[in-house]
């Protein structure tokens, strides 16, 4: 890893959002994808109310774009400079990141990976997330039961997130498939199933623009596609937009992931069949608290029990509830929305 480029981290301090009070000896820091997904603002207002609760400087940083992986790199290590007890990061690049994180983790920063896990997942000393692979096979399993019998002869368009294949969009798109019934082949790769009822993938960089661009490519391909995955739910809007321009918005069915209030809203409209809810300000307020102890007592998070991440919870929200499939109402939803 290249040494640490002080111009680059101090210029970038100088624009990066803070919600600090002066004097505090602790000192956290937030990297997020961007800062205009309603997902992560949700992160920002849980990591910086926990902050402010526990007397910690917090200091924010996002990239210009989902995948801007230079702009957190240089965040991470202005947060060196600046004696920072810890590292909250939603990294754009799950494996190139690590090197960086390393160089964290050697300054003694606790580094903990917030919904997306790094590249091996112990690149970080704890991450905090849903269960992706369960979300995606929620509504994986959810329209295989909703089609029943069409299931068999569906046409599927994965909308995903970028072509490094990050690690949470992996996970997404590989228990989609497999809740669907398609056999996978790598399951630590998107594309590579065989199953003819796979139309194809396109990535959105999570956002409603590419989630259009990617729908209306691959309808393209295929325009009697009738089932559409979105690795969140501004795609999953941009994919509706597509699927309305040509007069199929009724006979698509769209699911996805995240659980915002705009998303939620999108499942009462059905625009959205059903999407898996994640918890973003619970993600956040939690790895608040953990640099908090670290600090005090050197002490690091532990991961749920029997598996490798703290589960910070999912619940599949739809008012078309399927047998065998475990949801809660739109309603419900809305009282646990965010954004």
């Amino acid at each position: 890893m290249k040494k640490l480029l002080a111009g680059s981290a101090i210029a970038l301090l100088a624009t990066a959002g803070t919600a600090f009070a002066g004097g505090h000896a602790i000192s956290a820091c937030l990297i997020t994808k961007t800062d205009t997904n309603p997902f992560f603002v949700k992160m920002k207002e849980g990591a910086t109310a926990k902050a402010e609760e526990l007397g910690i400087e917090l200091k924010s940083f996002a990239g210009k774009v989902d995948g801007d992986h230079e702009t957190q790199v240089q965040a991470i290590e202005t947060c060196i400079l600046d004696g920072a007890k810890g590292i909250l990061i939603t990294a754009s690049d799950t494996s190139s990141i690590v090197p960086a994180v390393q160089q964290a983790r050697d300054a003694g920063l606790l580094v903990i990976a917030l919904d997306t896990p790094l590249e091996p997942i112990d690149a970080a000393d704890a991450t905090f997330a849903t269960d992706n692979y369960l979300a995606g096979k929620l509504i994986g399993e959810w329209a295989r039961a909703k089609l029943g019998d069409a299931a068999e002869s569906a046409k599927i368009a994965t909308l995903d997130l970028n072509v490094s294949q990050p690690t949470v969009d992996v996970l997404r798109n590989q228990g989609f498939l497999d809740g669907f019934g398609i056999d996978l082949a790598d399951p630590n790769v998107i594309g590579d199933e065989e199953d003819p009822r796979i139309v194809g993938s396109d990535v959105t960089d999570g956002n409603e623009e590419g989630g259009r661009r990617a729908m209306e490519n691959l309808l393209a391909v295929d325009p009697t596609i009738n089932v559409v995955h979105t690795i969140n739910e501004p795609a999953a809007a941009g994919a509706y937009e597509a699927l309305k321009a040509v007069g199929r918005e009724n006979d698509v069915l769209i699911v996805s992931v995240d659980g915002g209030c705009p998303g939620v809203d999108n499942v009462a409209e059905g625009v959205i069949g059903a999407t898996s809810q994640q918890y973003p300000l619970l993600m956040a307020s939690l790895g608040i608290e953990a640099i908090k102890k670290w600090a005090d007592e050197g002490v690091k998070p532990e991961p749920t029990p029997g598996k490798d991440f703290f589960d910070t919870g999912v619940a599949l929200v739809t008012d078309e509830a399927v047998d065998g499939v475990e949801s809660i109402s739109v309603a419900e939803g809305k009282d646990l929305c965010w954004g």
